[in-house]
C-alpha cells in the first residue's frame, strides 16, 4: 500500500528530476527504519523512477540547546539506523564539528537527486529549517508526517480541548488504524544497489566514522555544545526503545489504569517518550504493539464517535488510558503546534486563562526563585526539588509530577509570562523529550491551555488550576521517589 497523500505535503513547485542520480531522503524528525512513513515514501519514488536511495542523518551542532545529553542520544541512534540500512540505502551520517560547517550540504546532495523527501515536525527550529530548504532546492521537497496515527495537518485548526480532539480522532481512527505504515518501510523497494557519495560532497562533509558513533561519548566531548548538560542513563536507538517496549507491554500495562499516577510505583508509566520524541520509536509501532497485546479487532471500537475517554477502543481500561495518552493528547500537541506558529508563547492561551492570571499578577509570591535556583531544584520545597533532580539526572519528570513541577514554577515566578519562559527553558534543556509538541503543550497545559476555569479563585492563578506538594504527597506515594531523588548524603 502507498504511502497516503494525507501524509504528504509538497513544501515547494519544483518538479521531480528524473534524470538525476538517486533519490534524497532527509531524515531529520524520524530517526528510524522501521514504520517511518518518509523512508517508504523515498523508497516508493526511488522504485518508480528506478533509481538507488540515498539517506542523509545529520546532527548540527547550532541548534538551540545542543548538549552532551542530546547529541549523545540522538548519535546512538544514528548508529544502529546506518548498521540496519546496510546495502539497502546510502546512510550518509554527518556530524557537524562546528556551527555552519554542514552548510551548503544538503544543497549539494540535492542538485544530484531526482527529489527529496523529509519528516514534517512542526515545532522547534524544523519548520524553518524546512522552508529554508524548500526555498533553495531546485528540486521537488516532500515532507512527509511520520508522527502520528492520524495526519496531524488534517485537523486543520488548533482544537480548545482534548475532548473536543477525541471527537475529531474517533471519526477519523477507524480508517487510519486500516492504514498504518509498514514495519519495514523498504520491504517492497527492490532498488538498484546503494550510490556512492560523489567524491567532492565525501571530501568536505566526510560521514562519521563507525566508531565514533559507537562511542558518542568520546565525540561529544570535542564538540562546541553544552557540556553542563551530562549524557543522561536512557540509551538511544530503536534497539533500546523496543526493549522497554516490550518490559513495559507485560509489566507496566497490566497496572496502569490503577498506578500510573503514583511516583513510587516504578515502570507502570512507559517511559518512552524520549524515544517518540527523537524519531527512534513510531507511535504506530506503539500503537500496534498494544492492540495485538490486547487481542483487539476492529469489531470492538464503538459505533459513536462521542469524545469519551473510555470504552471507545473496547479494551481493558488500561490499554483504553495509555492510548488515550498516546493518540489523543500527544497528537493533540501535534495539531496545535501546526496551527498556531506562535504554540510556545504566553499570548498563545486561552483568553480566559491569560485574563485571570493577568488579573493576578500583581499579587504578592510567598516566594520568588530565579531560573539558576530553579534549575539547581534549590527550593524550600522538597518534592519540587526531587522532580528537577530527576529531570536533571534522567533527563524525564515523572508524568504526575511534571504537572506539579511547572504549577510551582508559575507560583514562583513574578509574572505568569516570565514562569512560562522558564518553564519551558528548563524543559527543553534538560528533558530528553523537551522540544517536542507534546513536552510544548504539557508545559503550557500547567497555565490553562486546553483546561477550564477552576473554583475557588486563588491567589496569582486567579482561576487556573492549582497544584500544591503538599496535597500531591497526600494524592500520591511519594515516599521512594523522594529517596531516589532527594538531596544527596
Amino acid at each position: 500500500m502507498a504511502v497516503p497523500a494525507d501524509r504528504i505535503r509538497a513544501a515547494n513547485a519544483a518538479p521531480v528530476r528524473r534524470e538525476r542520480a538517486f533519490v534524497l531522503y532527509w531524515m531529520t524528525a524520524a530517526r528510524r527504519v522501521r514504520f517511518n512513513p518518509a523512508l517508504e515514501r523515498a523508497g516508493e519514488l526511488a522504485r518508480e523512477l528506478g533509481k538507488p536511495l540515498a539517506v542523509l542523518e545529520a546532527l548540527r551542532v547550532g541548534y538551540s540547546y545542543a548538549s552532551d545529553r542530546l547529541h549523545a542520544f540522538i548519535i546512538q541512534g544514528m548508529a544502529e539506523n546506518a548498521a540496519r540500512l546496510g546495502g539497502r540505502a546510502l546512510h550518509h551520517a554527518y556530524l557537524e564539528r562546528s556551527p555552519g560547517e554542514g552548510k551548503g550540504l544538503l544543497e549539494a546532495l540535492g542538485a544530484r537527486a531526482c527529489a527529496v523527501i523529509t519528516d514534517d515536525f512542526p515545532t522547534f527550529f524544523l519548520p524553518r529549517m524546512l522552508a529554508a530548504a524548500a526555498a533553495r532546492l531546485d528540486v521537488r521537497l516532500e515532507a512527509v508526517d511520520g508522527s502520528c496515527v492520524v495526519p496531524f495537518r488534517l485537523a486543520g485548526k488548533d482544537f480548545p480541548t482534548a475532548y473536543a480532539y477525541r471527537r475529531h480522532l474517533q471519526r477519523l481512527l477507524p480508517v487510519w488504524l486500516d492504514r498504518l505504515p509498514a514495519a519495514d518501510p523498504l520491504g517492497r523497494a527492490a532498488l538498484p544497489p546503494a550510490p556512492a557519495l560523489p567524491r567532492a560532497i565525501a571530501a568536505r562533509w566526510p560521514a562519521a566514522d563507525p566508531e565514533e558513533l559507537a562511542r558518542p561519548e568520546r565525540v561529544v566531548a570535542a564538540l562546541p555544545i553544552d557540556h553542563r548538560i551530562p549524557q543522561a542513563p536512557t540509551r538511544g536507538g530503536a534497539r533500546a526503545a523496543g526493549a522497554r517496549l516490550a518490559r513495559w507491554l507485560e509489566e507496566g500495562l497490566p497496572r496502569y489504569a490503577e498506578a500510573r499516577s503514583d511516583p513510587d510505583e516504578e515502570g507502570v508509566t512507559s517511559g518512552l517518550s524520549p524515544w517518540l520524541h527523537s524519531g527512534h520509536l513510531a507511535s504506530f509501532e506503539v500503537v500496534r504493539a498494544v492492540l495485538r497485546h490486547e487481542g483487539w479487532t476492529p469489531a470492538l471500537l464503538a459505533p459513536a464517535a462521542d469524545g469519551a475517554r473510555a470504552g471507545w477502543w473496547g479494551l481493558s481500561p488500561a490499554a483504553e488510558a495509555f492510548l488515550d495518552q498516546l493518540v489523543t493528547w500527544r497528537e493533540l500537541g501535534f495539531a496545535t503546534c501546526a496551527a498556531r506558529p506562535d504554540h510556545r508563547e504566553y499570548g498563545s492561551l486561552p483568553a480566559w486563562a491569560r485574563a485571570t492570571l493577568e488579573a493576578h499578577a500583581r499579587d504578592p509570591r510567598p516566594r520568588l526563585y530565579t531560573p539558576d535556583a530553579l534549575a539547581a531544584g534549590a527550593t524550600h520545597d522538597p518534592l519540587w526539588n526531587a522532580a528537577q533532580r530527576q529531570l536533571r539526572t534522567e533527563g524525564v519528570i515523572h508524568n504526575s509530577l511534571r504537572m506539579l513541577w511547572g504549577k510551582k514554577i508559575l507560583e514562583w515566578s513574578p509574572t505568569p509570562s516570565a514562569g512560562l519562559e522558564v518553564a519551558l527553558d528548563l524543559n527543553d534543556r534538560w528533558a530528553l523529550d523537551g522540544r517536542d509538541p507534546n513536552s510544548a503543550t504539557g508545559v503550557l497545559w500547567c497555565f490553562g491551555r486546553y483546561d477550564r476555569p477552576w473554583g475557588p479563585e486563588r491567589p496569582i492563578f486567579g482561576r487556573v488550576r492549582y497544584m500544591s506538594s503538599e496535597s500531591s504527597a497526600r494524592k500520591w506515594a511519594v515516599r521512594r521517589f523522594l529517596a531516589r531523588h532527594g538531596p544527596p548524603g
